[in-house]
């Protein structure tokens, strides 16, 4: 039996600015080396004998520290996770190895077509937004950071008013409670009031190319969607698996332009929808991919076809929510973005109720002025196809 636990910190990109991104995933992953209790050997070993794992990630919108370990050692487990959380040691030489290697990842990203690619996208969908503010930093930001700057950090952000603690496990929730009190729940209150995260709003369609030689071009494009609290996410989820199907089938299957075009839907606050695409004949990848848009907004889909995507969206629902680790994901993405962690339990309900008629109405009010960025051959690009207004 195993037990996963997240404490979730409120904010994301909000928490940060342009002089200090990546501070706080800089805080997290400094503390997970070495505490007062637990010095870095001590940790180690300990952690390897039990098979314990702490690690913790951000994203936009909220960053995590996260225990997964074997219920027999959960005891022990939390003992050093607290001790992470409350008593980090952030020695120098623990701060300059986790910064050296963040460095070293974030000074590399050019490298890599795909995350090239997906910075340029954010300087294009997210300017003048609070997603701009990358909560991995960059390399001059993370640079400047000081072992004194994340303890000034660590103290403004663990209060309990930005927290939210999620165990998922076989265990006695008196017992929990009781663990916790002791712990984490003697952290100060605070009066952390998060604000609500802007919706993204593009008003037309446009094009950037960002020239790179390369044997293929690089593409994406995002259009804004509704959030995890909106009532169209629902038909949106249908609508986005639909196009992603269709998109795959015309543009690989029966064309073979590219490998492995993609129509996605994200989880933001602040949230968005898009298409991929590694193509040589860029254009007329786009052609295709578009027309498949304009079908959905066009031609009513039937009922069998939502049938079958929820059917599939089911499997793929269970599947991915074997492990305590995802359940806990989950129910704290809910409970932070979503309304709340009960809205979790109705989204099969609520996707079995989307009509084809809401199909067609979210894919006219959404998939519409989409921010394309490309990789690649400026020469091998007729802006005109990607914002609709082709010969």
């Amino acid at each position: 039996m195993t037990v996963a636990a997240g404490l979730f910190i409120r904010g994301g990109a909000s928490n940060i600015n342009s002089t200090n991104a990546g501070i706080e995933s800089l805080m997290l992953s400094a503390a997970t080396e070495a505490t007062a209790g637990f010095p870095r050997e001590n940790m180690r070993s300990a952690l390897s004998r039990m098979g314990t794992v702490i690690g913790s990630s951000s994203n936009n919108d909220y960053s995590v520290l996260s225990l997964g370990c074997t219920r027999l050692h959960f005891d022990k487990s939390w003992q050093i996770f607290t001790d992470v959380i409350l008593r980090p040691s952030f020695t120098r030489e623990d701060v300059s190895l986790v910064q050296d290697r963040m460095i070293v990842s974030l000074s590399d990203d050019t490298d890599n077509p795909d995350v090239y690619l997906q910075k340029l996208q954010e300087r294009v969908a997210y300017a003048g937004h609070p997603y701009l503010n990358n909560t991995n930093g960059t390399p001059e930001t993370v640079a400047k950071l000081t072992p004194d700057d994340l303890r000034r950090y660590h103290d403004k952000i663990f209060e309990t008013s930005r927290l939210l603690l999620v165990i998922v496990g076989d265990l006695n929730p008196a017992e929990v409670k009781s663990l916790v009190a002791s712990s984490i729940g003697k952290l100060p209150r605070g009066n952390y009031k998060p604000e609500p995260i802007p919706a993204l709003a593009f008003d037309k369609s446009t094009v950037e190319v960002t020239p790179r030689e390369l044997p293929t071009n690089y593409i994406q494009g995002l259009f804004t969607a509704p959030s995890l609290t909106s009532p169209d996410i629902y038909a949106m989820r249908i609508a986005s698996s639909m196009l992603r199907d269709r998109v795959f089938e015309e543009v690989r299957v029966k064309r073979n332009l590219s490998y492995a075009p993609d129509a996605f839907l994200r989880t933001q606050a602040a949230n968005v929808g898009g298409l991929y695409v590694t193509a040589v004949d860029a254009n007329q990848s786009i052609r295709v991919m578009l027309s498949e848009i304009a079908r959905l907004q066009n031609e009513p889909v039937g009922g069998d076809d939502i049938q079958g995507v929820v059917a599939q969206y089911l499997t793929n629902y269970y599947l991915g929510q074997e492990t305590n680790a995802a359940q806990a994901g989950e129910l704290a993405q809910y409970e932070l973005i979503g309304g709340n962690w009960r809205n979790s339990v109705d989204v099969l309900e609520k996707l079995m109720a989307v009509t084809p008629a809401d199909v067609q109405r979210v894919s006219q009010k959404y998939m519409r002025n989409i921010r394309f960025v490309v990789l690649g051959n400026p020469k091998s690009v007729d802006t005109g196809v990607f914002v609709g207004r082709a010969e």
